[in-house]
């Protein structure tokens, strides 16, 4: 295929929910050794009530064989809010639509467990209020410098502070500033694979905060010379930062 044919392609699928399935065999990434999904699948079943915060299109919660006696997710995206209540409702679960800022809609010492995959913010006062004494915050992080290869090759190098912005010792910081015990803190760097430039396009409109205000027509020059890099040398490699965090409420 034509760059136009591929850049066409990509643009023309939707980037509702938190499904990458699209990118099958189009590009990669290494998965963090702990294994979010099978953490989940061991926790959520023990706890009487859990919170999914920011559960995008509730593609990670469906995938819990069991869920709790009382689960709720909260979405703030209307498309994705839509999707998610599509595949959990029928399991139970209540969607909740919430813009992502303080306050969450809860009251004081609801859950026993909140869950968080790659949250844009995480607020560490509201997850350390809405928690039951004893209960904790399971999260997957993005960590610092996430993909930076590809962002710069955007935006150009990044300054220090902008690079450290998601270090995992800013997410202890905050856990133990809003009152919690830090009980889990693991760091890991991912190689990733795009093998054409349609994969990129595709990736930047859905993951949107990695190329702010990102558009093919803005960016066509770049895409261009990223897709003759990418069928001179090969698949473009990046490094994803993830880091898994637990803190626990005393």
């Amino acid at each position: 295929m034509t760059f136009e044919e591929l850049v066409a392609e990509a643009e023309s699928v939707s980037v509702d929910g938190w499904d990458f399935s699209w990118l099958d065999g189009r590009a990669t990434e290494q998965r963090p050794s702990w294994g979010y999904a099978g953490l989940l699948a061991q926790r959520v079943p023990l706890a009487e009530a859990v919170l999914d915060v920011q559960t995008g299109g509730g593609e990670v919660l469906a995938g819990v064989p069991r869920l709790a006696r009382l689960t709720v997710a909260t979405e703030s995206w209307p498309p994705n809010v839509a999707k998610a209540t599509e595949l959990l409702r029928p399991r139970g679960v209540a969607v909740v639509a919430d813009p992502d800022e303080p306050p969450l809609p809860f009251a004081d010492n609801t859950f026993d467990l909140v869950t968080s995959r790659h949250p844009v913010t995480t607020w560490w006062a509201e997850i350390a209020r809405v928690l039951r004494p004893g209960g904790s915050y399971l999260s997957q992080q993005v960590g610092p410098s996430s993909a930076f290869e590809l962002v710069e090759w955007f935006l150009g190098e990044q300054p220090a502070e902008v690079r450290d912005a998601r270090h995992p010792d800013r997410g202890r910081a905050g856990a133990e500033q809003a009152g919690l015990t830090v009980v889990d803190l693991r760091a890991e760097r991912l190689r990733m694979e795009f093998h054409d430039i349609g994969a990129v396009v595709y990736f930047l409109r859905k993951v949107i905060w990695m190329v702010p205000g990102f558009t093919v027509d803005g960016h066509r020059e770049r895409l261009l010379a990223l897709h003759e890099h990418i069928q001179r040398h090969g698949p473009f490699v990046a490094h994803s930062a993830r880091y898994l965090i637990e803190a626990r409420k005393g």
